[in-house]
């Protein structure tokens, strides 16, 4: 009972009301000026409907009154744009069409229905319905009026009925073409994959020097060497301010529409990433060849983010082992490997989110990633085609 009463309570049904009544009323003006022509308004629609800003103007009336839900939306599903196209044109003209369709049945609805209620109302009271009225000439009763309501409850039936077919078709006529839909699901890929990326930077960068003052926390308590712990220290702090470097180029991209992405750490800043983990206990053991600064600047950063990543692990999970680097550019592919011997905490094979990350990057540069064990040494070995992904350095 509650469910067939709810439409009455919502705002929704009186503002689709009121859409579906605004075309009756320039409707009646016609019709009385000119009764024998009532198809003239249907016609005007179609060059109307052809303007551009035709198309703006009735879906801005759609979001308000039809789909109040939707005001506010990213990608509401009735749009509020000039029509870009003809197709789009021929859209609205056709919106145009239906809502005249739609608005006479509610229209003349709301006026018979409404009179009838007061005509039954007259009855009761011993007057008698009108000359013009749809009720039937009977003798008066005041039992009449409870039946009253009920041209008022067939009324709001249309209304409802109508209000919902009239936003069925709003959504399929005023809606975003297929090119808008397109457009708009491309915007938000882009704007998740610069999520994802965002949330690696994050992971990458602020994990890596947690780690770092993890080991080096760890290994300055246990040294009890006041030499060893001012280098401890001192390491501990370059490292927190890389990361804070690192943080604030991420808070810029959130605080910016374009995100400041020449302003990333590159391959050919790999010593810095070398270095501080030396500094942690590691032994390093780098080889670096071919011209870094060559590399496009899209596979460089993601290069620096996967070597970082993977000295993390290493750090992280191995603790101060030895570990060679491999970084090598020829026959146009970027070549970078990591390893280090196997313990008992190393990381399963395909587990962890930075591994997966490391995959992942790879993957968006038209590349490959292995990582895990390999002839009893853990391995991450990633390929990076240099000339694959053509973005701006």
């Amino acid at each position: 009972m509650f469910r067939l009463l709810h439409p009455l309570a919502a705002s929704a049904t009186y503002t689709r009301w009121l859409h579906l009544l605004m075309p009756m009323a320039g409707y009646s003006v016609w019709v009385f000026i000119s009764p024998e022509t009532p198809w003239v308004p249907a016609l005007l629609a179609v060059p109307v409907g052809l303007v551009p800003g035709m198309r703006l103007a009735e879906g801005i009336q759609a979001q308000l009154l039809l789909a109040p839900e939707q005001r506010g939306r990213a990608h509401p599903t009735i749009s509020a744009a000039k029509a870009a196209t003809w197709p789009d044109r021929w859209r609205t003209v056709l919106w145009l069409e239906t809502r005249i369709v739609l608005a006479i049945p509610v229209g003349f609805a709301t006026v018979w229905l409404s009179a009838t209620t007061v005509d039954i109302v007259l009855t009761s009271f011993g007057n008698g319905p009108s000359d013009e009225s749809l009720l039937p000439a009977v003798e008066p009763h005041w039992w009449y009026a409870v039946l009253a309501p009920l041209p008022l409850l067939v009324l709001l039936s249309v209304v409802v009925i109508s209000g919902r077919l009239a936003t069925a078709c709003a959504r399929r006529l005023l809606g975003p073409s297929q090119v808008q839909r397109l457009t708009a699901l491309e915007e938000r890929t882009e704007q998740l994959l610069e999520r994802n990326r965002i949330a690696r930077e994050l992971h990458d960068s602020i994990g890596h020097a947690l780690t770092v003052a993890v080991v080096q926390a760890g290994a300055a308590r246990a040294a009890h060497d006041p030499d060893f712990t001012e280098r401890a220290l001192a390491a501990i702090e370059e490292t927190g301010r890389d990361a804070l470097d690192d943080l604030e180029r991420v808070l810029r991209v959130l605080r910016e529409s374009g995100p400041p992405m020449g302003q990333r750490p590159t391959l050919v800043e790999a010593d810095r990433l070398l270095d501080s983990a030396r500094g942690s206990g590691a032994k390093i053991d780098a080889d670096v060849s071919g011209p870094l600064e060559q590399v496009p600047g899209a596979i460089s950063r993601e290069g620096y983010r996967i070597l970082q990543e993977s000295l993390t692990n290493v750090l992280r999970h191995s603790g101060a082992v030895p570990v060679r680097v491999r970084i090598a550019v020829a026959n146009r592919r970027l070549e970078l490997e990591v390893t280090n011997p196997l313990t008992r905490t190393t990381v399963a094979p395909g587990g962890g989110s930075g591994l997966r990350g490391i995959r992942e990057r790879a993957s968006l540069l038209g590349g490959k990633a292995e990582t895990g064990p390999h002839e009893g040494i853990w391995r991450v070995h990633v390929s990076l085609p240099l000339d694959g992904l053509r973005v701006a350095p």
